[in-house]
């Protein structure tokens, strides 16, 4: 029988391995993320899938997208969010992005945030126009829950807009 050392510190109590390169880990040596870390991000890559990395492996390949993700997840929570029934606000602004759709999400706020991040990822828009959240009741025998979809455009708006917007949010 052979024995493995950690590839981090030569320690001979393997624990883990790495979920990329496969290297032995001892447990003080590996990076550990959570499987919730990239919820929002769909469909999640092969390399993003593994909740055990070594540290080069962590550095090199997980660093820089959670820093990507957090970043658009920044841009995403500052979306300005107008909603079908606000039309006559929004009238003059132009759709020309296809709408984007989000479906099976467990509440409200989970299905706009949801929606503000797929126009985060797309580019440099900013708000989400003609937003529409539906709710579907499903019941199973005494138990009823619900699950929620919603539909947006997103839309680039001018910084002289947003400047006259955030003005008379502070009156």
């Amino acid at each position: 029988m052979e024995s493995q050392a950690c590839a981090g510190c030569l320690r001979p109590k393997v624990v883990e391995k790495c979920g990329l390169c496969e290297a032995p880990l001892c447990k003080k040596c590996t990076q550990f993320i959570k499987k919730s870390t990239f919820s929002f991000l769909n469909p999640l890559p092969a390399e993003l899938s593994h909740s055990e990395y070594c540290e080069p492996c962590y550095w090199a390949k997980v660093e820089p997208a959670l820093h990507d993700y957090n970043q658009k997840m920044y841009r995403a929570k500052n979306f300005f969010v107008f909603h079908r029934h606000q039309g006559e606000e929004t009238r003059l602004w132009k759709r020309t992005e296809k709408p984007l759709t989000v479906e099976d999400c467990t509440d409200r706020d989970e299905t706009l945030m949801r929606l503000a991040f797929a126009a985060a990822k797309l580019g440099e828009f900013n708000a989400l126009l003609d937003v529409t959240i539906t709710q579907k009741q499903k019941r199973n025998q005494g138990y009823q829950t619900s699950r929620f979809s919603g539909v947006a455009v997103p839309v680039k708006l001018e910084a002289k807009l947003i400047a006259e917007m955030e003005a008379s949010i502070k009156r």
